[in-house]
């Protein structure tokens, strides 16, 4: 077969052929880039091995199936290069150039290689290069808007190849390969017409055939979507397309001109659903998607979509849920004549019909796992069955399918600026529904981007709660991640937004965060100084749990400064306060401590005394764990003074202790395993786990952005 991909920048044919058959022509441009791999770069000239990857540009007009021979010279070659074939796209469909930081991480994910959340560009792109250093693969990099992009992304690794699209040349990389793409052949584009159309008409009117490939310049999408309009009208002559564009005004390109004329011909529902479906999120969208932008049923909405895919509109993007990619040659198209056939005020309200769809399905995606929860089964039976899950594995996998358009909508959300409201209630459900399936820890990167985006709302609103919950959830993360001097600049921050909104809690939590990050600095002092002050509030408050919890915290910084007198003065109030409280656990865990700092302080006798009370209080509260902790310490505390068969002793219970404790968690993993089987696979982690209350995830942030909870 003679080439051009019937994909053009992601148009793809209903009929699934084989693969040998699906791309036409190229021949010539095949052969070429497949040798530009193999031929001799300067530096190999001149007697140094190539320090980076071959680079070959495929480079063309949106339209011109740019992107389908990056495709099949890929999967020609992929059979040379065992590390595999990563694919990122460095354009939105609107042209938004997309961060390098983005494109970097989506790479790393596909090679499952974790990153840090937060990470800036040069982490992320060296973790990219380290990862790749040993590696033989091929990096497709799609509608790259300009060299920067490529450049940062290139791995230092001359047995990897990448392989650009673009509109344009790519200035500034050494030794790159360019392809520049024109139109196909007539023979390959009269075959691309009859794959559509069928043999019949084709053979009947070869000369009128000929015309409409010759009127649409070779361009494949502009084929494929002339293809799509004959196949919707099995009666229809070639002759009549060719008449009709003949008599179009040839006004933009010709790719403009045949949407305009399918879009004419469709029925006004499905011609409204087709240009609103520009306002989607540059993502797969879903039958959800489409119902909410023009209002009609989800099922109604999928067999539209499944309409367009026939006719060469859409495509479909593999994946378990049924899901539709709009092809980036089409978007600003659609775009324009959504902008010329609806008013600006229908397109906001599609808009926010979108997201509150959303929304909603991010609810009851949330609200499936919280199965102990009346309100929150009552909350999820209220809802239409459409919206519904039919259990937590099938939410958690939607989740995870839609995960890139969901931070998407978020992203575009924030960018409208209009619909501020909405994008607050749409990130706080995102937020809660990724920690409720998959867990703070393995959510942290996508956390991280929507925090941001929360910040960007609230301070483009002046609103200092929302901006002080969103500095302390980036705090958090960035503490979390081992940047602990930025931690404490957003801390810093979020207690003056916090103090600014008058909101006592954001500004105690600050003041304790704060405390943390000098703590982690090794600046006790300071460290004690800010735990004082969040105390003072507690008090104030009267915050008993909180206060017992943060005497501790000042007895821990006093400890490590070596003002042993002052840890064991507020150490002793944290027992104090949790005895008053009922807390024996913390009781328990507090007295431990202090028997620690009296060993530090040279007081044996008080710390024996002190622990033996400690092991009481943790075995009233059921902890083997610091039990058999506590008993470890008492082995060695009989052992510097003396007494070995004591010593023996308690050693002998705490290991005891732990062996019986690890076979009881052995089995209480197995039945977790199997619980998660049956009941969708929840994360191996609860969010709870990661909810600590010094660098725990940010209430404040959950009460203020979501106010239908």
């Amino acid at each position: 077969m003679t080439d051009q991909a019937v994909d053009p920048d992601g148009v793809r044919l209903a009929q699934e052929a084989e693969p040998e058959g699906r791309f036409l022509g190229r021949t010539r441009e095949l052969k070429e880039l497949r040798a530009d791999i193999e031929r001799a770069g300067l530096d190999t000239l001149s007697g140094r091995k190539a320090p980076r990857a071959r680079v070959l540009l495929i480079a063309g007009r949106p339209g011109s199936g740019r992107t389908a021979l990056a495709d099949e010279l890929v999967r020609q070659v992929a059979d040379r290069y065992p590390g595999g074939v990563l694919r990122t796209r460095l354009s939105e469909p609107d042209g938004t150039r997309v961060p390098v930081a983005r494109a970097a991480r989506e790479l790393l994910d596909t090679l499952e290689v974790p990153a840090p959340a937060g990470a800036p560009e040069d982490d992320l792109t060296e973790a990219l290069r380290a990862a790749l250093a040993e590696r033989r693969a091929v990096l497709l990099l799609d509608d790259a808007a300009d060299a920067e992009q490529v450049d940062a992304l290139l791995p230092d690794n001359p047995d990897c190849l990448a392989v650009a699209v673009s509109s344009g040349p790519l200035t500034g990389i050494a030794d790159v390969r360019p392809c520049t793409l024109g139109g196909l052949d007539t023979k390959s584009a009269v075959e691309l017409l009859s794959r559509f159309t069928g043999s019949v008409r084709i053979t009947v009117d070869p000369r009128a055939a000929e015309r409409l490939a010759e009127q649409c310049e070779g361009q494949p999408a502009a084929l494929v979507l002339a293809g799509g309009w004959l196949a919707a009208r099995p009666k229809a002559a070639v002759a009549d397309l060719a008449k009709q564009l003949h008599t179009e005004p040839a006004q933009g390109t010709v790719v403009s001109r045949v949407v305009r004329l399918v879009h004419d011909s469709l029925p006004a529902s499905a011609a409204r659903m087709l240009r609103l479906l520009s306002l989607a999120p540059a993502a797969p969208l879903d039958p959800h998607t489409a119902a909410a932008l023009v209002g009609c049923s989800v099922e109604a909405a999928r067999t539209t979509l499944d309409d367009f895919v026939a006719h060469g509109l859409l495509h479909t993007a593999g994946s378990a849920l049924p899901q539709y990619e709009v092809p980036s040659c089409l978007h600003p198209l659609l775009r324009d004549l959504a902008e010329a056939h609806e008013r600006p005020g229908e397109l906001q309200l599609a808009r926010a019909r979108m997201l509150e769809r959303t929304v909603r399905l991010l609810q009851s995606c949330r609200a499936i796992t919280e199965t102990d929860s009346p309100q929150a089964r009552e909350k999820l039976l209220g809802m239409p069955r459409a919206l519904r899950f039919p259990t937590p594995r099938a939410a958690a996998d939607w989740l995870r399918v839609r995960r890139t358009a969901l931070l998407a909508s978020a992203r575009l959300a924030v960018a409208d600026g209009e619909l501020d409201t909405l994008a607050r209630r749409l990130m706080s459900q995102l937020v809660r529904a990724m920690v409720a399936h998959f867990g703070t820890r393995a959510a942290a990167s996508d956390l991280y981007d929507i925090h941001g985006l929360v910040l960007d709302v609230a301070e483009r609103r002046r609103l200092p709660r929302e901006r002080a919950a969103a500095l302390l959830n980036l705090g958090d993360l960035d503490a979390r991640t081992g940047r602990t001097a930025e931690a404490l600049l957003r801390y810093r921050a979020a207690l003056d937004a916090g103090r600014e909104a008058n909101d006592p809690y954001a500004a105690g939590r600050a003041m304790e965060s704060v405390g943390a990050a000098h703590l982690e600095l090794g600046d006790y002092d300071r460290a004690a100084d800010w735990f004082g002050r969040a105390l003072a509030e507690r008090l104030a408050r009267d915050e008993r749990a909180d206060a017992a919890r943060l005497y501790g915290r000042i007895g821990a910084a006093y400890t490590y400064a070596g003002r042993y007198g002052e840890a064991l003065r507020n150490w002793r109030a944290a027992v104090a306060g949790h005895r008053k409280n009922g807390d024996t656990a913390a009781q328990a865990r507090a007295l431990s401590e202090l028997a620690r700092v009296q060993e530090y302080a040279g007081r044996f006798e008080d710390a024996l005394r002190t622990c033996r009370e400690a092991v009481e209080w943790a075995r009233r509260a059921e902890d083997t764990r610091l039990q058999a902790a506590l008993h470890l310490r008492l082995a060695d505390s009989f052992g510097r003074l003396g007494d070995p068969a004591s010593a023996a002793l308690h050693r002998g219970v705490a290991e005891r202790m732990l062996a019986e404790e690890d076979t009881e968690e052995s089995a209480g993993e197995k039945a977790e395993e199997d619980a998660g089987e049956s009941v969708g696979g929840k994360a191996e982690e609860s969010p709870e786990d990661d909810f600590q209350p010094e660098q725990g995830a940010n209430a404040c942030e959950i009460r203020s952005a979501s106010a239908e909870d």
